[in-house]
């Protein structure tokens, strides 16, 4: 049987959640700058809240980035720059996407849900993974980033939903912080670099006891699954209800969303 969650839509991230952590993209960005890792991703992600807010396009993203740190580079490079990082987020992890296809084929309703610029919209919604979700929505496209409280509202209003119909997962614990205070308050999910994903609330509080369980996301989700069906009479955390709807957060340093 497909894993489904009757009732609910879930609502992805895609930066380090359906998407790799792009480590070879991010060599070859130090590579092609000359620049050192301390120097160009304090700059990258600081200004990357601009781009991904849509105040800057990609070019003005990347000689605003120039100027912070010395250089000067033609269009021509700049769109070098530019291929080597967006082409890099483009690595997903096929155990994940699995996940998203196995919802999608079993019925459940999906969303993407993504800090990220004006040139991720088109692939995300063209790409053979954007036929799964029902909407895309991109934060530059509407001027707000999350955590913002009404990029929440604006997901659920496009899928017709109250956000106690919606199962968020997100790598961020500032972006469940934020679908916790619209409402989708749960389990989530705090994955560490090199450690095992741990249940946390939304807060960052174990919801379980002196041994957190290890979940990842496939846990997570066909945990919630059984509980929804009746297999089990608890959702996977320790609160004991079923709360409005869970989010999935990690600790992971990442530079878009």
């Amino acid at each position: 049987m497909s894993l489904s969650l009757p009732g609910r839509v879930v609502v992805f991230d895609y930066g380090e959640v359906i998407s790799r952590t792009p480590h070879a993209a991010r060599a070859a960005l130090l590579e092609a700058t000359g620049l050192d890792a301390d120097t160009l991703f304090p700059v990258y992600q600081e200004l990357r809240h601009d781009l991904d807010r849509g105040d800057l396009t990609v070019l003005e993203y990347w000689r605003a980035i120039a100027e912070r740190t010395g250089r000067t580079w033609s269009v021509t490079e700049v769109h070098r720059l530019w291929a080597l990082d967006f082409t890099g987020w483009f690595e997903v992890d096929p155990e994940v996407l699995a996940l998203v296809e196995e919802l999608h084929d079993g019925g459940t309703r999906l969303a993407l849900l993504s800090n990220a610029g004006f040139d991720f919209g088109d692939p995300y919604r063209r790409s053979p993974m954007g036929s799964l979700f029902e909407t895309v929505v991109v934060s530059a496209e509407e001027h707000v980033l999350k955590p913002d409280a009404s990029i929440y509202h604006e997901t659920c209003t496009r899928l017709g939903i109250e956000p106690s119909a919606m199962v968020f997962v997100d790598n961020r614990a500032e972006n469940a912080a934020g679908a916790d205070a619209v409402g989708a308050v749960g389990g989530a999910l705090h994955l560490g670099r090199r450690t095992a994903p741990v249940a946390r609330g939304a807060r960052g509080r174990r919801l379980t006891g002196g041994t957190a369980h290890l979940l990842t996301p496939s846990r997570f989700l066909r945990g919630s699954a059984r509980y929804h069906r009746g297999i089990v009479d608890d959702p996977p955390s320790s609160d004991h209800h079923m709360p409005a709807a869970h989010t999935v957060s990690c600790l992971t340093p990442r530079c878009a969303s």
